[in-house]
Protein backbone atom coordinates (compact mmCIF):
# COMPACT_ATOMS: atom_id res chain seq x y z
CA UNK A 1 0.00 0.00 0.00
CA UNK A 2 1.61 3.54 -0.78
CA UNK A 3 -0.25 6.52 0.30
CA UNK A 4 0.78 9.85 -1.51
CA UNK A 5 0.89 13.76 -0.41
CA UNK A 6 1.75 16.50 -2.84
CA UNK A 7 4.23 19.68 -1.90
CA UNK A 8 2.68 23.05 -3.62
CA UNK A 9 5.05 22.71 -6.22
CA UNK A 10 2.99 19.48 -7.05
CA UNK A 11 6.32 16.82 -6.39
CA UNK A 12 5.19 13.56 -5.11
CA UNK A 13 6.61 13.74 -1.31
CA UNK A 14 5.53 9.83 -0.31
CA UNK A 15 4.79 8.29 1.50
CA UNK A 16 6.10 4.60 0.37
CA UNK A 17 4.76 2.03 2.47
CA UNK A 18 5.85 -1.10 0.35
CA UNK A 19 7.90 -3.97 1.64
CA UNK A 20 5.88 -4.03 4.80
CA UNK A 21 6.77 -0.54 6.61
CA UNK A 22 5.56 -0.73 9.91
CA UNK A 23 7.69 2.24 12.14
CA UNK A 24 5.39 2.23 14.48
CA UNK A 25 4.18 -1.80 14.84
CA UNK A 26 2.90 -2.41 18.46
CA UNK A 27 3.27 -5.86 19.77
CA UNK A 28 0.30 -8.09 21.32
CA UNK A 29 3.09 -10.10 22.51
CA UNK A 30 5.06 -7.68 25.11
CA UNK A 31 4.37 -5.26 27.99
CA UNK A 32 6.00 -1.89 27.38
CA UNK A 33 7.32 0.58 30.66
CA UNK A 34 8.56 3.80 30.06
CA UNK A 35 11.97 4.45 32.24
CA UNK A 36 14.66 6.60 32.83
CA UNK A 37 17.62 5.90 34.31
CA UNK A 38 21.46 8.16 34.81
CA UNK A 39 24.26 7.91 32.56
CA UNK A 40 27.04 8.65 34.36
CA UNK A 41 26.91 12.46 33.68
CA UNK A 42 23.83 12.07 35.81
CA UNK A 43 21.93 13.04 32.72
CA UNK A 44 18.14 11.36 32.77
CA UNK A 45 18.28 9.02 29.58
CA UNK A 46 14.31 7.97 28.60
CA UNK A 47 14.04 4.78 27.22
CA UNK A 48 11.34 2.03 26.33
CA UNK A 49 11.21 -1.29 28.47
CA UNK A 50 9.66 -4.02 26.38
CA UNK A 51 8.76 -7.34 28.65
CA UNK A 52 7.77 -10.56 26.72
CA UNK A 53 4.21 -11.78 27.88
CA UNK A 54 4.95 -14.66 29.95
CA UNK A 55 8.15 -14.00 30.54
CA UNK A 56 9.63 -16.26 33.62
CA UNK A 57 10.76 -13.11 35.91
CA UNK A 58 11.90 -15.71 38.42
CA UNK A 59 14.97 -16.52 36.45
CA UNK A 60 17.56 -14.44 34.28
CA UNK A 61 16.57 -13.60 30.68
CA UNK A 62 18.90 -12.23 27.94
CA UNK A 63 18.17 -8.34 27.19
CA UNK A 64 19.17 -6.30 23.89
CA UNK A 65 19.58 -2.80 24.10
CA UNK A 66 18.55 -0.66 20.88
CA UNK A 67 19.66 2.68 19.32
CA UNK A 68 17.99 4.92 17.06
CA UNK A 69 19.16 6.02 13.67
CA UNK A 70 21.18 9.99 14.22
CA UNK A 71 19.26 12.83 14.54
CA UNK A 72 16.17 10.66 15.25
CA UNK A 73 14.29 9.57 18.32
CA UNK A 74 13.67 5.93 20.09
CA UNK A 75 9.64 6.07 18.02
CA UNK A 76 11.70 6.42 15.06
CA UNK A 77 12.84 2.43 14.20
CA UNK A 78 14.25 2.16 17.43
CA UNK A 79 10.55 0.99 19.07
CA UNK A 80 10.24 -1.15 16.14
CA UNK A 81 13.36 -3.11 16.29
CA UNK A 82 13.02 -3.66 20.25
CA UNK A 83 9.48 -5.03 20.01
CA UNK A 84 10.46 -7.67 17.07
CA UNK A 85 13.29 -8.75 19.20
CA UNK A 86 11.04 -9.20 21.97
CA UNK A 87 8.94 -10.96 20.50
CA UNK A 88 10.72 -13.79 20.14
CA UNK A 89 12.06 -13.69 24.30
CA UNK A 90 14.25 -10.66 24.39
CA UNK A 91 14.42 -8.56 27.42
CA UNK A 92 14.58 -5.05 25.47
CA UNK A 93 15.42 -1.59 25.75
CA UNK A 94 15.06 1.35 22.90
CA UNK A 95 16.23 4.83 24.45
CA UNK A 96 16.69 8.42 23.27
CA UNK A 97 20.54 9.70 23.04
CA UNK A 98 21.20 12.82 24.75
CA UNK A 99 20.31 16.08 23.78
CA UNK A 100 17.28 13.70 21.77
CA UNK A 101 13.67 12.80 22.09
CA UNK A 102 12.44 13.06 25.92
CA UNK A 103 16.23 12.53 27.67
CA UNK A 104 17.75 15.27 29.30
CA UNK A 105 20.80 17.43 27.24
CA UNK A 106 20.82 20.99 27.05
CA UNK A 107 21.20 22.39 24.21
CA UNK A 108 19.20 20.23 22.58
CA UNK A 109 19.93 18.39 19.27
CA UNK A 110 23.51 18.52 20.50
CA UNK A 111 26.19 16.32 19.01
CA UNK A 112 28.46 14.33 21.90
CA UNK A 113 29.57 11.38 20.32
CA UNK A 114 30.76 10.23 23.98
CA UNK A 115 28.37 10.67 25.64
CA UNK A 116 25.99 8.88 23.07
CA UNK A 117 28.50 6.09 23.89
CA UNK A 118 27.93 6.19 27.27
CA UNK A 119 24.54 6.49 27.61
CA UNK A 120 24.43 2.87 25.96
CA UNK A 121 26.50 1.47 28.45
CA UNK A 122 24.27 3.68 31.08
CA UNK A 123 21.31 1.10 29.92
CA UNK A 124 23.54 -1.98 30.35
CA UNK A 125 23.91 -0.59 33.69
CA UNK A 126 19.86 -0.22 33.64
CA UNK A 127 19.63 -3.45 32.51
CA UNK A 128 21.89 -5.40 34.14
CA UNK A 129 20.31 -4.32 37.58
CA UNK A 130 17.59 -5.50 37.02
CA UNK A 131 16.41 -8.99 39.00
CA UNK A 132 15.02 -10.88 35.73
CA UNK A 133 18.03 -9.81 33.50
CA UNK A 134 21.39 -11.86 33.17
CA UNK A 135 23.78 -9.29 32.66
CA UNK A 136 25.95 -11.64 31.32
CA UNK A 137 23.83 -11.99 28.45
CA UNK A 138 23.27 -8.20 27.36
CA UNK A 139 23.33 -7.62 24.06
CA UNK A 140 23.23 -4.55 21.61
CA UNK A 141 21.68 -3.56 18.36
CA UNK A 142 22.66 -0.08 16.75
CA UNK A 143 21.09 1.68 13.85
CA UNK A 144 22.24 4.27 11.14
CA UNK A 145 24.10 6.23 13.59
CA UNK A 146 23.88 4.46 16.51
CA UNK A 147 25.84 1.72 14.59
CA UNK A 148 29.21 3.56 15.27
CA UNK A 149 28.12 4.51 18.88
CA UNK A 150 27.51 1.37 20.02
CA UNK A 151 30.91 0.07 18.49
CA UNK A 152 32.45 3.05 20.18
CA UNK A 153 30.88 1.81 23.78
CA UNK A 154 31.54 -1.81 23.18
CA UNK A 155 35.44 -1.02 22.51
CA UNK A 156 35.27 -0.23 26.47
CA UNK A 157 32.74 -2.31 27.82
CA UNK A 158 33.13 -5.76 27.65
CA UNK A 159 29.67 -6.26 28.98
CA UNK A 160 28.36 -5.51 25.69
CA UNK A 161 28.66 -9.59 24.67
CA UNK A 162 27.05 -9.43 20.96
CA UNK A 163 26.86 -6.33 18.99
CA UNK A 164 24.31 -5.62 15.74
CA UNK A 165 24.21 -3.04 13.54
CA UNK A 166 22.24 -2.30 10.98
CA UNK A 167 22.52 0.53 8.04
CA UNK A 168 25.55 1.64 9.89
CA UNK A 169 27.25 5.57 9.09
CA UNK A 170 29.97 5.41 11.01
CA UNK A 171 29.70 9.71 11.92
CA UNK A 172 32.99 10.42 11.93
CA UNK A 173 34.08 9.30 8.59
CA UNK A 174 30.71 11.09 7.09
CA UNK A 175 31.44 14.14 8.19
CA UNK A 176 34.87 14.41 7.68
CA UNK A 177 34.71 12.38 3.76
CA UNK A 178 30.88 12.52 3.49
CA UNK A 179 29.81 9.64 1.11
CA UNK A 180 32.59 8.09 -0.99
CA UNK A 181 35.12 10.32 -0.13
CA UNK A 182 33.72 12.87 -2.18
CA UNK A 183 34.49 16.01 0.64
CA UNK A 184 38.07 17.92 -0.05
CA UNK A 185 40.44 18.91 2.72
CA UNK A 186 39.25 22.40 1.75
CA UNK A 187 35.78 22.26 2.33
CA UNK A 188 35.91 20.12 5.47
CA UNK A 189 37.98 23.08 7.14
CA UNK A 190 35.38 25.92 6.17
CA UNK A 191 32.43 24.04 7.35
CA UNK A 192 35.05 23.58 10.48
CA UNK A 193 36.08 27.41 9.91
CA UNK A 194 32.19 28.42 9.85
CA UNK A 195 31.17 26.24 13.14
CA UNK A 196 33.98 28.08 15.17
CA UNK A 197 33.04 31.25 13.94
CA UNK A 198 29.01 30.68 15.10
CA UNK A 199 30.18 30.12 18.58
CA UNK A 200 31.24 33.85 19.31
CA UNK A 201 27.40 34.43 18.05
CA UNK A 202 25.51 31.65 20.47
CA UNK A 203 27.94 32.82 23.01
CA UNK A 204 26.90 36.57 22.94
CA UNK A 205 23.50 35.28 23.00
CA UNK A 206 22.81 35.00 19.26
CA UNK A 207 20.70 32.55 17.72
CA UNK A 208 21.30 29.00 17.56
CA UNK A 209 21.91 27.59 14.01
CA UNK A 210 21.18 24.07 12.71
CA UNK A 211 23.08 22.14 10.21
CA UNK A 212 22.17 19.08 8.02
CA UNK A 213 19.76 16.72 8.85
CA UNK A 214 16.56 16.15 6.46
CA UNK A 215 14.95 18.39 4.46
CA UNK A 216 11.81 19.73 4.69
CA UNK A 217 10.42 20.55 1.18
CA UNK A 218 11.24 18.08 -1.92
CA UNK A 219 12.31 19.63 -5.44
CA UNK A 220 12.79 18.82 -8.69
CA UNK A 221 16.32 18.53 -8.51
CA UNK A 222 16.01 16.76 -4.95
CA UNK A 223 19.06 14.27 -4.83
CA UNK A 224 17.77 10.63 -4.40
CA UNK A 225 19.36 10.50 -1.15
CA UNK A 226 17.63 12.88 0.72
CA UNK A 227 14.32 11.64 -1.09
CA UNK A 228 15.03 8.76 0.75
CA UNK A 229 15.19 9.97 3.85
CA UNK A 230 11.95 12.32 3.45
CA UNK A 231 9.94 9.83 2.54
CA UNK A 232 10.94 8.44 6.24
CA UNK A 233 11.15 11.66 8.35
CA UNK A 234 8.56 13.71 6.35
CA UNK A 235 5.83 11.35 6.20
CA UNK A 236 3.21 9.54 7.90
CA UNK A 237 5.71 6.73 7.36
CA UNK A 238 8.17 7.62 10.10
CA UNK A 239 7.91 11.31 11.45
CA UNK A 240 7.40 11.89 15.13
CA UNK A 241 7.58 15.11 16.69
CA UNK A 242 8.73 14.70 20.56
CA UNK A 243 7.30 16.81 23.18
CA UNK A 244 8.54 20.29 23.56
CA UNK A 245 10.60 19.81 20.42
CA UNK A 246 9.71 21.75 16.93
CA UNK A 247 9.07 19.75 13.48
CA UNK A 248 11.10 22.46 12.01
CA UNK A 249 14.46 21.14 13.95
CA UNK A 250 14.00 17.14 14.33
CA UNK A 251 16.79 15.29 12.72
CA UNK A 252 18.83 18.66 12.53
CA UNK A 253 22.14 19.08 14.93
CA UNK A 254 23.67 21.72 16.21
CA UNK A 255 25.95 23.62 13.24
CA UNK A 256 28.84 24.09 16.65
CA UNK A 257 28.56 20.76 17.83
CA UNK A 258 28.35 18.79 14.83
CA UNK A 259 32.01 19.12 13.81
CA UNK A 260 32.47 17.12 16.83
CA UNK A 261 31.99 14.48 14.67
CA UNK A 262 35.10 15.14 12.86
CA UNK A 263 37.41 13.86 16.06
CA UNK A 264 34.88 10.87 15.87
CA UNK A 265 36.86 7.48 15.06
CA UNK A 266 34.44 4.51 16.31
CA UNK A 267 36.18 1.94 13.99
CA UNK A 268 40.01 3.00 15.75
CA UNK A 269 41.03 -0.21 17.20
CA UNK A 270 37.82 -1.77 16.38
CA UNK A 271 39.68 -5.47 16.51
CA UNK A 272 40.05 -5.40 20.33
CA UNK A 273 35.71 -6.12 20.57
CA UNK A 274 36.75 -9.66 19.50
CA UNK A 275 36.18 -12.39 21.13
CA UNK A 276 32.98 -10.68 21.49
CA UNK A 277 31.19 -11.06 17.68
CA UNK A 278 29.75 -8.57 15.74
CA UNK A 279 27.09 -8.67 12.67
CA UNK A 280 26.81 -5.99 10.34
CA UNK A 281 24.00 -5.43 8.43
CA UNK A 282 23.49 -3.67 5.51
CA UNK A 283 21.39 -3.26 1.98
CA UNK A 284 22.60 -4.08 -1.48
CA UNK A 285 21.54 -0.90 -2.59
CA UNK A 286 22.33 1.55 0.21
CA UNK A 287 24.25 4.45 -0.17
CA UNK A 288 25.77 3.94 3.51
CA UNK A 289 26.98 0.26 2.28
CA UNK A 290 30.68 1.33 2.30
CA UNK A 291 30.81 2.23 6.45
CA UNK A 292 29.70 -1.74 7.12
CA UNK A 293 31.94 -3.14 4.65
CA UNK A 294 34.73 -1.20 6.03
CA UNK A 295 33.62 -1.82 9.66
CA UNK A 296 34.10 -5.73 8.59
CA UNK A 297 37.08 -5.59 7.01
CA UNK A 298 38.87 -3.95 9.99
CA UNK A 299 37.09 -6.19 12.75
CA UNK A 300 38.61 -9.38 14.07
CA UNK A 301 36.38 -12.68 13.81
CA UNK A 302 33.99 -13.62 14.70
CA UNK A 303 32.31 -11.43 12.71
CA UNK A 304 29.57 -11.55 9.89
CA UNK A 305 28.63 -9.24 7.12
CA UNK A 306 25.13 -9.75 6.04
CA UNK A 307 23.88 -7.74 2.47
CA UNK A 308 20.13 -7.83 2.31
CA UNK A 309 19.38 -7.69 -1.27
CA UNK A 310 17.48 -5.02 -2.94
CA UNK A 311 17.51 -2.96 0.44
CA UNK A 312 18.56 0.79 0.59
CA UNK A 313 19.34 2.69 3.49
CA UNK A 314 16.46 3.59 5.47
CA UNK A 315 14.62 0.95 3.99
CA UNK A 316 16.04 -1.15 7.19
CA UNK A 317 14.70 1.46 9.21
CA UNK A 318 11.07 -0.27 9.30
CA UNK A 319 10.69 -2.21 5.94
CA UNK A 320 9.52 -5.45 8.27
CA UNK A 321 9.86 -7.56 4.91
CA UNK A 322 13.36 -6.60 4.60
CA UNK A 323 14.88 -6.61 7.79
CA UNK A 324 16.36 -9.70 8.55
CA UNK A 325 14.85 -9.91 11.65
CA UNK A 326 15.02 -13.90 11.45
CA UNK A 327 19.36 -13.07 11.24
CA UNK A 328 19.46 -10.78 14.56
CA UNK A 329 17.19 -13.60 16.29
CA UNK A 330 19.26 -16.22 15.57
CA UNK A 331 22.61 -14.25 16.20
CA UNK A 332 21.85 -13.00 19.75
CA UNK A 333 20.12 -16.83 20.96
CA UNK A 334 23.44 -18.21 19.58
CA UNK A 335 25.75 -15.42 21.38
CA UNK A 336 23.53 -14.69 24.86
CA UNK A 337 23.01 -18.22 25.26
Amino acid sequence: MTGVAFAADNVVTGADMSHGADNFYRSDKVTTQKVTFKNQYHMNVSGNLFIPKGLNQNTKNPAIVVGHPMGAVKEQSANLYAQKMADQGFVTLSLDLSFWGESEGQPRNTVAPDIYAEDFSAAVDFLGTRPFVDRDRIGVIGICGSGSFVISAAKIDPRMKAIATVSMYDMGAANRNALKRSLTLEQRKKIIAEAAEQRYVEFTGGETKYTSGTIHELKEDTHPIQREFFDFYRTPRGEFTPRGSSPALTTHPTLTSNVKFMNFYPFADIETISPRPMLFITGENAHSREFSEDAYKLAAEPKELYIVPGAGHVDLYDRVNLIPFDGLTAFFRKNLK
